[in-house]
């Protein structure tokens, strides 16, 4: 049985593009992160690109739980 805020998750995944988009981009700079996580030892460049995508993600996460914010404010 899904909570509430699932549910609302679902719907937004399966009827809002803007919640889709930003799913599409924190799955992108996951997977960028994880590719560079792999590595035994990271450049400069390479760290700053990391930090770089962990901010994305954690904005892209952000701006998905205001939507999911506004969406239980509507219900």
């Amino acid at each position: 049985m899904s909570t509430p805020t699932e549910a609302i998750r679902e719907q937004l995944m399966a009827g809002n593009n803007e919640y889709q988009r930003l799913q599409e981009e924190h799955a992108r700079y996951k997977s960028q992160l994880h590719e560079l996580s792999a590595r035994p030892h990271l450049s400069d460049a390479e760290q700053a690109e990391e930090a770089r995508l962990k901010k994305l993600k954690l904005r892209a996460k952000d701006q998905m739980e205001n939507l999911v914010r506004q969406a239980q404010a509507v219900h």
